[in-house]
């Protein structure tokens, strides 16, 4: 197998119903529904720790292509093959490239915002919410951008509208869950949005994945970024 558990390696199963955890990490105590099969429970903060290096990443990109930006983060070893991590580094890439695009924002501003409001989104959203956590970050970004509030009025739309055809091209591939995958095509739906509704215009590259070996789950020629390569 390879990696799931971040402990053992070994797959993780996803419970029916929400079960007291303590994480063998930092021995914090938290309801969840998913752990190894061996039994370990590594909570969000202990399985994203290092995630903080995004905003000197962010701050120093020079890009406005959401997709590469993304794809140095997933390079960093904080990252893994799948969590909660996808759910702030989607919006941050899209901040950043909207930036680097001419986009009118306080960066360092808004991708402090990003991680409070991305490491809020647990890992297994996907499943269990029915909204993927990275979906739901490209309607983060584009909330953060507009000012959106509770009570605004259009920011308030955009936001969900964003999120909206990010969740809609997700549930069109299908699952099982991939964070990569969902990641890409958030961020696609995001760059075709920013241009309609923001005038600002960023780069769209051609993307192949290159993970395919170390998802278990992979759905191969089915996923729209998928290339046989030799594992």
């Amino acid at each position: 197998m390879k990696e799931e558990c971040l402990i053992c390696q070994a797959p993780l199963e996803y419970l029916e119903n929400n079960v007291l955890m303590e994480c063998v990490i930092c021995h914090k105590k938290e309801s969840s529904k998913s752990r190894c099969v061996h039994g370990h429970y590594v909570c969000n903060e202990c399985h994203t720790a290092g995630m903080d290096t995004v905003i000197g990443l962010c701050l120093s990109e020079t890009s406005k292509n959401p997709i590469a930006i993304i794809q140095k983060m997933m390079a960093l070893p904080f990252c893994h093959m799948h969590g909660p991590e996808h759910h702030v580094m989607v919006g941050a890439a899209l901040l950043t490239a909207y930036k680097n695009a001419g986009g009118e924002i306080d960066l360092s501003k808004a991708l402090t915002e990003m991680m409070s409001r991305g490491k809020s989104v647990p890992g297994g959203a996907c499943g269990f919410w029915g909204a993927c956590g990275a979906g739901i970050s490209s309607g983060m970004a584009v909330s953060i951008i507009s000012g959106s509030t509770p009570l605004a009025k259009e920011p308030f739309a955009l936001s969900h509208k964003m999120a909206a055809k990010s969740l809609a091209a997700i549930g069109e591939v299908g699952g099982p869950r991939c964070c990569k995958r969902d990641s890409y095509l958030s961020l696609l739906c995001a760059i075709d949005f920013m241009k309609e509704h923001f005038g600002v215009e960023m780069e769209k590259p051609e993307v192949v994945c290159m993970h395919s070996c170390q998802n278990n789950q992979c759905i191969g020629k089915r996923c729209p970024f998928f290339k046989p390569i030799n594992c």
